[in-house]
C-alpha cells in the first residue's frame, strides 16, 4: 500500500477546527475535491505536512497542530497604521472589513480593518488563524 513520504504528491480530505469550546470549523474539503499537494515542499503548514507523512491510502487521523507549526503567533509588527487617504477613493472602512493588498513580489495579502480613527486606519496583516492551535481530521485519499 502506498505511503505518503517527502516528495510524494498526495490528495487528502480534511476538516479543520479551532481548539475553542465550540470546536469551530474554519475549513473543510469534504464538499469539494480533495486537496492535492506535495509532502515536504512547503505548500502546507508544517504540522499538516508532518501529520500526512507516513500515512497510507485510506488512513484517517485527527491531529492537533500547535500555533508554532501552523500560522505562528500573532505579531504586533503586522499591525499597520495607514492614512485613510491611502485607501481607495470613496471607501468607508469598517472594523472587520477585509481588504486585499498586492505585495512588491506580486503576491496578494489579506488585511483586516482592526480600528478606524479620524485620520487613520489600523490594518491587521496577521493570518486570520495566527495565534491559534488547530485540529485537523485528515483522510489520505491518494498517493502519486
Amino acid at each position: 500500500m502506498s505511503k505518503a513520504e517527502k516528495g510524494s504528491t498526495v490528495k487528502v480530505h480534511y476538516t479543520g477546527t479551532l481548539t475553542d469550546e465550540n470546536n469551530t470549523m474554519f475549513d473543510s474539503s469534504r464538499e469539494r475535491e480533495p486537496l492535492e499537494f506535495t509532502v515536504g515542499a512547503g505548500q502546507m503548514i508544517q504540522g499538516f505536512d508532518n501529520a500526512v507523512e507516513g500515512m497510507a491510502v485510506g488512513d484517517s487521523k485527527k491531529v492537533t497542530i500547535p500555533m508554532d507549526e501552523a500560522y505562528g503567533p500573532r505579531r504586533d509588527e503586522a499591525m499597520l497604521t495607514v492614512s485613510k487617504t491611502q485607501l481607495p477613493q470613496g471607501m468607508e472602512p469598517q472594523v472587520g472589513m477585509q481588504l486585499e493588498a498586492t505585495q512588491e513580489d506580486g503576491r496578494k495579502q489579506l488585511l483586516v480593518v482592526a480600528d478606524v480613527k479620524e485620520e487613520d486606519v489600523v490594518l491587521d496583516a496577521n493570518h486570520p488563524l495566527a495565534g491559534k492551535d488547530l485540529v485537523f481530521d485528515i483522510e489520505l485519499v491518494e498517493v502519486k
